[in-house]
C-alpha cells in the first residue's frame, strides 16, 4: 500500500512546468514587464500569479455573531468568521454567501461591504460583508467542526484563527457601539 503524498494548502504557487504544454519553465522578467514571471520558452506562455481573494461574512442573529470552528488547516480547531477562497465565475458577494452556507449552514441576507484587508505577505486580500441571519438554524459543513452564535462577552479572542478575523470583529463591535457601520480598508503587514 503506497503512502499518500503530503497535501499543501494552498498548493505551492511557483511552477516548474508549463500548464499549457508541460515543458520546464524559466523564471525571469519578460520583455516589457517589471516583475519575474514563470515563462515557457517552448510555447511562449507567461504564467502570471495574482493575489487570492478570501471572501466571508459577519453574520448576526439577535445581536450574536456567528463563528465557525475550523476542521481544516491552517489553524485547525480555532474559531473564524465563515469565509474562504473566492471561486472563478462568482462575485465577491456570491462567494461570501456561498462560503457562509458551506461552513455554517446559516441562511443569510447579505449586507454592505464591511472590511477589505490587504495581506501582502501571503498574497491575499480578505473581503468581509455584513450579514443578517434569517434564523438561528446552523448545519456546519465538512470544513467546520462546529458553528455557533456568540454574545460579545463570549467571543473566544484567544482562540481566533486569523488576524483578519480579529480585526474585522473589532471593527464590527466598535461600529455597533457607535451605531454606525462603515467600510474599513487596511493592510495587515508582518508584525
Amino acid at each position: 500500500m503506497s503512502e499518500k503524498p503530503p497535501h499543501y494548502f494552498p498548493a505551492p504557487r511557483r511552477a516548474r512546468f508549463c500548464s499549457q504544454c508541460g515543458s520546464p519553465v524559466d523564471r525571469r522578467v519578460p520583455d516589457g514587464d517589471n516583475r519575474e514571471r514563470d515563462i515557457c520558452d517552448h510555447c511562449g506562455a507567461i504564467h502570471y500569479q495574482n493575489p487570492r481573494v478570501v471572501v466571508g461574512t459577519v453574520p448576526v442573529w439577535e445581536n450574536r455573531i456567528l463563528l465557525c470552528r475550523r476542521a481544516i488547516e491552517p489553524r485547525y480547531d480555532t474559531w473564524t468568521l465563515p469565509a474562504g477562497f473566492m471561486e472563478l465565475g462568482e462575485t465577491t458577494a456570491q462567494g461570501a454567501a456561498r462560503e457562509t452556507l458551506e461552513e455554517s449552514g446559516a441562511r443569510i441576507e447579505l449586507g454592505d461591504l464591511f472590511t477589505v484587508i490587504d495581506v501582502p505577505q501571503v498574497d491575499q486580500v480578505h473581503v468581509y460583508y455584513l450579514a443578517r441571519a434569517l434564523g438561528p438554524e446552523l448545519d456546519p459543513g465538512p470544513e467546520s467542526l462546529d458553528a455557533r452564535y456568540y454574545d460579545e462577552s463570549e467571543i473566544p479572542w484567544d482562540d481566533l484563527s486569523f488576524r483578519t478575523v480579529v480585526t474585522t470583529l473589532r471593527h464590527f463591535l466598535e461600529d455597533r457601539r457607535r451605531g454606525v457601520f462603515g467600510a474599513h480598508r487596511y493592510s495587515l503587514e508582518h508584525h
